[in-house]
């Protein structure tokens, strides 16, 4: 499947999920509430199946799968039989309507934390939060970082993967502050670092930041996986397991550090000398390494040795996994609120503001990426579906409950003319989050 169409099919799969779920709360709390719900449509437009349900609802599926939505017995939209208007919406107590309207956002809250629930349970397959050598003159490099530090804290919070890491990070940068980070060197000691991200250019998006940040994976361990047959590893006798030290007398911290060694040694020699333990026990070996030349006419020096490649997996036991989820949903939805506040007040760039194309993009990627991945992703996109719901803009759900907040405060419901002139606002602002979202995605395409 090609790239376009596979972020296609995972959008609509995503979008199709996620909102149905969340027009499945509005008809289900309108349902115990005593409302009647005239139709459930899974998706828009013209029906492509449809039937008539015991209690009287329209169940259907539509052309359009990019949602869906509820149709409610309302007074607002036409005259109500008399024998029905104790199940119609608008009748009931405004404590019922708000319990309805805020149950859409509610099940995208319940779903988020399903999902990063059963992320956990299953295990999410990622690298060790190892980095590479920061580029010079960017903020890791400042900050102390060398290649094979292994990130193990994180404002105080244990790292175990590479995109635990990422996320933490991002999220400080998403709020324009600096992050104290506990690494471990090669040599196994331990030092603090901060990484200053309050000095970021704050027009910036997190995605143009990430190369002033400078931090990248890398920093696989110098020590032997398996060694090649026939290769100048095996006639000297490398074996797997050894630790490479030095080559030539320069010391190694990196995996990669042997393969660049290993080249400059080459212009001017015939061999080259490794530094290797094994079992506690050190030893020198001189090796010819064996020249290849690729089909761009490149050559490089091969020794013939592999990288023993470590994995690292985020799994708990389904209790524990339990309150994992509900912290994830809390710590996510706290930095998704407060960089709102932050976009709001100019402290944080809409760069950072994506919308349907990047969903589509980062869709088809984690989706590729194995179940776990794409349960993480449809866990974020659901709190994203809730809170950007729950906003106070007329024709969103939090319109909705705003109006109703009033109406408790002054006695009696919102006029309809105030109701028409809010619609009116509400899908103007709605407009430019939708363009200003769209502008941000067109521009990343581009840049």
């Amino acid at each position: 499947m090609s790239t376009f169409f596979g972020s296609v099919w995972w959008l609509m799969v995503t979008l199709g999920l996620l909102v149905t779920f969340h027009e499945f709360g509005h008809y289900w709390v309108a349902r115990r509430c005593g409302v009647k719900v005239l139709r459930f449509s899974v998706g828009f437009g013209r029906a492509i199946w449809s039937r008539i349900g015991r209690d009287g609802t329209e169940y259907r599926i539509a052309a359009i799968p990019l949602g869906g939505y509820v149709k409610m017995l309302d007074a607002r939209e036409g005259e109500v039989p008399e024998d029905e208007k104790d199940r119609e919406f608008t009748g009931k107590s405004v404590w019922k309507r708000i319990a309805i309207v805020a149950a859409g956002p509610g099940f995208n809250f319940i779903f988020a934390i399903a999902a990063f629930w059963l992320m956990f349970v299953i295990g999410k397959p990622d690298s060790p939060p190892i980095i590479a050598a920061p580029p010079a003159h960017t903020l890791a490099a400042s900050a102390g970082f060398q290649a094979g530090d292994r990130m193990l804290a994180i404002d105080g919070q244990k790292v175990v993967t590479w995109s635990g890491a990422m996320d933490a990070i991002s999220n400080d940068a998403l709020l324009h502050q600096a992050a104290n980070i506990r690494v471990r060197s090669h040599d196994g000691s331990t030092r603090e670092l901060n990484l200053a991200l309050n000095t970021l250019p704050v027009a910036n998006g997190v995605a143009k930041a990430f190369p002033l940040i400078g931090l990248k994976p890398g920093g696989i361990p110098a020590v032997v996986d398996h060694v090649e047959p026939g290769s100048a590893a095996a006639r000297a006798g490398l074996k797997p397991g050894d630790h490479i030290l030095a080559v030539d007398g320069h010391s190694v911290r990196t995996f990669e550090d042997v393969g660049s060694l290993t080249q400059k040694a080459m212009l001017s020699a015939s061999s080259v000398t490794l530094r290797v333990r094994h079992d506690g026990v050190a030893r020198s070996i001189e090796l010819s390494p064996h020249k290849t030349t690729a089909a761009d006419g490149s050559s490089r020096w091969i020794i013939g040795i592999y990288a023993r490649r470590e994995t690292a997996t985020l799994r708990y036991g389904p209790i524990s996994a339990v309150g994992h989820a509900f912290r994830t949903t809390w710590d996510k939805t706290a930095t998704s609120v407060e960089m709102i506040g932050r976009m709001l007040t100019g402290q944080t760039s809409t760069r950072n503001l994506s919308g349907v194309i990047t969903i589509a993009r980062v869709a088809n990627t984690s989706a590729q990426m194995g179940l776990s991945w794409f349960l993480g992703f449809l866990g974020l996109i659901s709190l994203s579906l809730a809170i950007v719901n729950l906003l106070p803009i007329p024709i969103l759900d939090g319109g909705h409950l705003l109006y109703y907040l009033i109406e408790l405060a002054k006695g009696s419901p919102v006029s309809e003319r105030s109701m028409v002139a809010g619609q009116f606002v509400g899908l103007a602002l709605l407009s430019c989050l939708i363009g200003l979202a769209l502008y941000n995605d067109i521009l990343g395409l581009i840049t």
